[in-house]
């Protein structure tokens, strides 16, 4: 073979192995963050009702770690004020329902949601609890609550639930049953929070991976 025969021959070999070069780095594209990639469980589980102090008893101390894809907080539950509520979340808990369902509502500087088992904003887990709230009820930040709909009587529950990330928190109306409070990784709450959009749904998703009934 000639000069010009090895230069062709070595110039379409150097092109072969820039096409694989590229194909692998856009085959890789996204991943190179190390980011975890998030896809919420739906669920269609219908659970018995606890009997009240069935999982945790009034003043038991009892935590619940929410380890998620963008890391893990602590919830403290609150068994001694709202004992019917810590019960029922200790008991979707233990029953592993929170375990990969997603955060379906995100409102930047006001509060995140999850435990919805449709992802749709409307599912829960087949039954719901009452624990009506003193007019006095304050939400400060960290405080986890309990969604209802607008038509259910205060302190109604089912599994879905906040996290109050914003002093806008201050301006809800005493309808909601608390279940806690957020005692470590609020950061990681924050930084939850910080993916909301205008219109409240995730800018990226992110999942429950692990929830995990702690007492004593």
């Amino acid at each position: 073979m000639n000069q010009r025969g090895k230069l062709v021959t070595l110039g379409v070999i150097g092109i072969a192995l820039a096409v694989v070069v590229v194909v692998v780095l856009v085959g890789r594209g996204g991943d190179d963050d190390g980011g975890e990639t998030a896809t919420p469980v739906t669920k269609d589980v219908k659970l018995e009702k606890p009997q009240p102090g069935s999982v945790v008893k009034q003043g038991e101390v009892a935590h619940v770690k929410m380890e998620t894809t963008e890391g893990d907080f602590t919830i403290d539950l609150d068994t001694t004020d709202w004992p019917i509520t810590a019960n029922s979340f200790a008991y979707l808990t233990e029953k592993k329902f929170y375990d990969g369902l997603g955060f379906h509502r995100i409102v930047p500087d006001f509060v995140i949601q999850g435990g919805d088992p449709t992802g749709s904003g409307s599912g829960g887990p087949g039954y719901s609890v009452v624990e009506t709230p003193p007019q006095d009820t304050k939400y400060p930040i960290g405080t986890v609550a309990m969604a209802k709909t607008g038509s259910e009587a205060p302190g109604t529950s089912g599994s879905q639930f906040f996290v109050v990330t914003g002093a806008q928190g201050s301006s809800l109306t005493p309808d909601y049953a608390i279940a806690g409070k957020v005692t470590d990784g609020m950061d990681v709450v924050e930084a939850i929070g910080n993916l909301g959009s205008a219109d409240e749904t995730p800018t990226k998703q992110v999942v429950i991976k692990k929830a995990t009934l702690e007492q004593g």
